[in-house]
């Protein structure tokens, strides 16, 4: 699962846009949408309109990025 960022186009809000992201976020976040029974696009869509409500929003990508770090990374970081 290691390399380099991989872009693909998800649509949000009816528009589409390019998300830059490493094999392994993309392999999370497939892996979250379906055990939430979403699409995708649907939950990226979810992503961005928490980061957009951030007073300094980060880029998609990182919120992507945090987002699954906080999902799947830190809650089992205290175990």
């Amino acid at each position: 699962m290691a390399g380099g960022p991989v872009k693909r186009s998800v649509t949000i809000a009816g528009h589409p846009t390019s998300v830059s992201l490493e094999p392994v976020f993309w392999a999370g976040l497939e892996r979250a949408a379906s055990e939430l029974e979403l699409p995708l696009s649907a939950l990226v869509a979810r992503i961005d309109a928490e980061r957009i409500e951030a007073a300094n929003p980060p880029n998609l990508a990182s919120a992507i990025r945090v987002w699954l770090f906080e999902r799947v990374i830190a809650p089992n970081a205290t175990k």
